[in-house]
């Protein structure tokens, strides 16, 4: 919803139910303000933890074959519930 339509639908409400947005507003903000900002350290990709965790795996030698037989394989699948004989 753009902030113009926000602002129009709110001028069209009586005084007393913009108080009820205004108070709702304010209820949401003490909710859910953070106490503090929320930084993350930034780790080089190849530190990353999940780098290498299948390099022991033989099947995935070349993963760029693994990728295609199991697409093939998902597609395969895929087609056969689709078109029951």
């Amino acid at each position: 919803m753009k902030q113009s339509t926000i602002q129009r639908e709110f001028s069209a409400l009586p005084p007393e139910l913009q108080k009820q947005v205004l108070d709702y507003i304010a209820f949401l903000k003490t909710r859910y303000v953070s106490t503090r900002k929320k930084t993350t350290k930034r780790i080089p990709l190849e530190k990353e933890p999940f780098i290498g965790m299948w390099a022991d795996r033989k099947d995935m030698e070349d993963s760029t074959a693994w990728v295609r037989n199991l697409r093939q394989s998902e597609w395969e699948k895929r087609r056969a519930r689709n078109n029951p004989r």
